[in-house]
């Protein structure tokens, strides 16, 4: 697993401007603004892949997350976090990925961040997750996240609630910038 105290983040103001730069401990000590990124990965019949999070996870152990959930890490762009992430989580490059909205959102305590969610196609032969921080991986009907979404919350990280209620419902707890 990544040692938090070696990854470096940019901080950002709220008109996401740069600012600064600290290592992710402090960032996440303090509460700094960072930069964060989500990808949605669907299959052929459009099915997302979902990831749930290894149980030594500092965030959010053993809950369910979207495809892929990334810090931008210091002189990164989202894009470049996104096939990072991709290519870290789940052992896949090349995909097209189109961008879906910028926002502002509260993560948990001391975690501000403003992300860009991501989406795009993959086939789940070219996927191999990453074992040490994804202990399994599916892919879900949109009907199936709806019923998730009403019943089954819980399982969810907070992240992904508020990801699922924009992208199906168009509404959530952040502040879209765009």
């Amino acid at each position: 697993m990544k040692s938090m105290a070696t990854e470096f983040l940019d901080v950002v103001n709220d008109d996401d401007i740069v600012i600064g730069r600290d290592s992710r401990r402090t960032v996440h000590e303090i509460g700094l603004q960072h930069r964060g990124v989500h990808v949605f990965l669907f299959d052929a019949d459009g099915r997302l892949l979902i990831q749930k999070r290894s149980a030594d996870r500092s965030s959010a152990p053993s809950l369910l997350d979207c495809s892929i959930s990334e810090h931008v890490q210091s002189g990164e762009s989202y894009l470049e976090a996104a096939i990072r992430g991709m290519r870290e989580e789940m052992g896949v490059q090349g995909i097209d990925l189109k961008r879906l909205t910028k926002f502002r959102m509260e993560y948990g305590v001391n975690d501000l961040e403003i992300s860009e969610l991501y989406e795009g196609r993959v086939s789940p032969a070219l996927v191999s997750f990453d074992p040490v921080e994804i202990e399994s991986i599916a892919y879900v009907s949109v009907e199936e996240l709806k019923s998730m979404l009403a019943d089954e919350r819980d399982r969810l990280c907070g992240w992904f609630v508020e990801l699922l209620e924009l992208y199906l419902n168009g509404k959530g707890k952040m502040q879209v910038m765009g």
